[in-house]
């Protein structure tokens, strides 16, 4: 959907919007009161004050928060944590990395385990029709199919993702209200009275807000896929999603009020309230909207390491375009990794309701950085006032600092996946703090002073010829200045010559879609400066961009580049392009302080597993010269060095 369109609200919209963005908060009546109750015994203060508890978490952390306040720190029309940062970085001098780094993380990490628990809990409704059915590899089979038919795309089964939801939400609705009308009274729950009973009176109340916040850990997934459907047709649409949600939680609560009996019995009251006849359909439905809900999440985490890795905080890894939609993306590392960590998710907990006390701890962080960076939208971007963006903040605090340390318990379930957490965490923080040291040593100097060399250089006949047309790519985002080392690489030695020296600046904008060129002439025909300006959810392909530049160049009689050779002949009509690509190293010259030096050393051999310059900026082989270039970043001062004779 493109940049024009996406705001407009229609049907298709609108079914798109309940196709792709709801799956993970729509999936939660599933397993939420379920875990609410566990083992305990069934009386009102537990019901209704778990429900109450479920309805205002829905409506502050997810409404309030989120659909309302959230949704106005739109980049571009895009959503999530990185977007956020790229709205506000300029505010915070370095002080939002960490916070956007954790945020990434965690909903990332969360990704191994939400499709496990989604579609464990809709499988395990077969339990209720065929008693003893081995569900594990059942879900096991389900999801290994999810993650191989992620290098198709999804645009064609994406057309029936909303309709499907669709029915999966006015199934939740109308099998609620078949059992509110056996329990009208159940509707005064939402009185918050009730929820605040059972934090204070009910015993170790406060720690069921754990369970209570699963009903809105999909919150932070609304945010992220914001570009896919634009706010209002989310906003339009939550309206009927939450109605839907609340109702269904009712109908389960004044199912467990009317059965008279004292524990669950390990049944699940969401299949409870369903007629026998429709266990099978419901069953069926419940599994193809959890795998919608997983196929969301996992196409989610595709679009976050795609702009982590435009934002400099992840490092470049193989990225496809499976079908011909935008932003559809498939990223074949990121998907092995996540289906490797569900696929132990499930052998390891075998069922959802172990898995639910595993589930919301990184969520509850999540949220916790999206707020502290939408503070900084509020006040620095919005013009809020400070008072009203500090009681904004007090308030989404003492929620989520509440919850965060309900879920902290969860650590003990989910000990060894805070392993994967910590692992993507240290390449996000290593990664872009090792790239700031790294560009510190970087020397830039005035191209200007240099094209007189340069041009002489070009016309001396008694060097080889290296190229017609010869570029280097270069960091220097000011126009008349660029890296001392492509000087160095043009003149040391054996000298470059060529007709024509490019120099090709690729901007990462904050605009996610943007794809222009500016063209800066610094000699007749001789030393030219581009800046692509590319969005930082475009996947760069530098060679085809420059080439069609130059063709562009050509057509409209520019830099007269129409009546010189470009290095084609009768043998090859191709143009002659060299690409020069400079790859660093660190020299054994070097003494590190022990932190730069782990960053550093991190950071080159995270470099040397990621994908090499010409696969990320999409160039040909043939077109490409790789030179290695050492570099001494803390050289040694003293040499114990003494000659033995003297």
């Amino acid at each position: 959907m493109n940049q024009s369109t996406k705001h407009k609200i229609t049907v298709v919209t609108l079914l798109v919007a309940l196709g792709i963005i709801y799956g993970d908060i729509g999936t939660s009546p599933l397993y939420v009161m379920k875990a609410i109750i566990g083992d305990k015994p069934i009386n009102e203060l537990l019901v209704y004050g778990g429900v109450s508890c479920v309805f205002w978490t829905l409506t502050f952390q997810t409404t309030l928060k989120y659909i309302i306040l959230t949704f106005s720190a739109e980049n571009h029309g895009e959503g999530g944590v990185f977007s956020l940062y790229a709205l506000v970085k300029r505010f915070g001098k370095g002080k939002l990395v960490i916070p956007t780094i954790l945020g990434a993380t965690t909903l990332l990490a969360d990704g191994i385990i939400t499709p496990p628990i989604s579609v464990a809990s809709a499988v395990e409704g077969l339990g209720d029709v065929i008693p003893n059915i081995p569900t594990i590899p059942i879900v096991v089979v389900i999801i290994s199919l999810l993650f191989i038919f992620q290098r198709f795309g999804t645009q064609k089964v994406g057309t029936i993702f909303g309709p499907a939801m669709f029915i999966w939400f006015t199934m939740l609705l109308v099998l609620g209200v078949t059992q509110i009308i056996h329990h009208p009274g159940i509707i005064k729950a939402l009185n918050p009275i009730y929820g605040y009973e059972l934090l204070t009176q009910y015993p170790k109340g406060f720690w069921l807000l754990g369970a209570v916040f699963l009903c809105t850990t999909g919150a932070e997934a609304l945010y992220s896929d914001l570009g896919h459907c634009g706010k209002e047709n989310i906003r339009l649409t939550w309206i009927f999603v939450k109605i839907s949600l609340v109702v269904n939680y009712l109908g389960q609560s004044a199912w467990l009020m009317s059965q008279g009996k004292q524990f669950l019995e390990g049944r699940n009251p969401f299949y409870a309230i369903m007629p026998h006849w429709f266990l099978i359909p419901g069953v069926i439905i419940a599994t193809f909207a959890t795998i919608i809900a997983s196929q969301a999440l996992i196409s989610g985490s595709f679009t976050l390491i795609n702009e982590a890795i435009s934002l400099n905080f992840w490092p470049r890894v193989t990225l496809k375009n499976p079908t011909n939609l935008k932003g559809q993306i498939y990223i074949p590392s990121i998907n092995n990794i996540l289906w490797f960590g569900c696929i132990l998710m499930i052998l390891y907990f075998k069922n959802s309701t172990n898995m639910e006390a595993a589930y919301g701890f990184s969520i509850t962080i999540a949220m916790m950085m999206t707020t502290f960076l939408l503070a900084y939208f509020l006040i620095y971007i919005k013009k809020v006032r400070l008072s009203l963006v500090t009681l904004i903040l007090v308030i989404f605090s003492i929620i989520e600092v509440s919850f965060f340390i309900a879920n902290v318990s969860k650590i003990k379930e989910r000990w060894m996946f805070l392993f994967f957490e910590l692992f993507i965490f240290m390449v996000m923080y290593v990664w872009y703090y090792a790239r700031k040291i790294n560009n510190t040593f970087i020397k830039f100097i005035n191209l200007k002073e240099q094209t007189t060399l340069l041009n002489e250089l070009s016309e001396d006949d008694s060097i080889p010829k290296y190229a017609t047309h010869l570029i280097y790519l270069s960091k220097a985002d000011k126009t008349y200045e660029i890296e001392e080392k492509i000087i160095k690489s043009i003149f040391a030695k054996k000298p470059k010559r060529a007709d024509v020296y490019w120099f090709l600046h690729i901007n990462r904008t904050n605009d996610p879609f943007a794809l222009n060129y500016e063209v800066v002439e610094l000699l007749d025909d001789k030393v030219i400066k581009i800046i692509l300006n590319v969005g930082f959810r475009i996947q760069p392909k530098v060679e085809l961009y420059f080439k069609k530049i130059v063709q562009e160049l050509v057509e409209r009689k520019e830099l007269n580049l129409h009546i010189r050779p470009d290095g084609s002949t009768k043998y090859n009509s191709e143009p002659d392009f060299k690409f020069v690509i400079i790859e660093k190293f660190i020299s054994v010259e070097n003494e590190f302080a022990f932190k730069e030096g782990w960053l550093l050393n991190s950071y080159f051999w995270l470099k040397k597993l990621s994908l090499s310059d010409e696969k990320a900026f999409g160039l040909d082989k043939s077109d490409v010269k790789i030179e290695e270039y050492p570099m001494v970043y803390s050289p040694v001062l003293n040499v114990p060095l003494q000659r033995k004779n003297d």
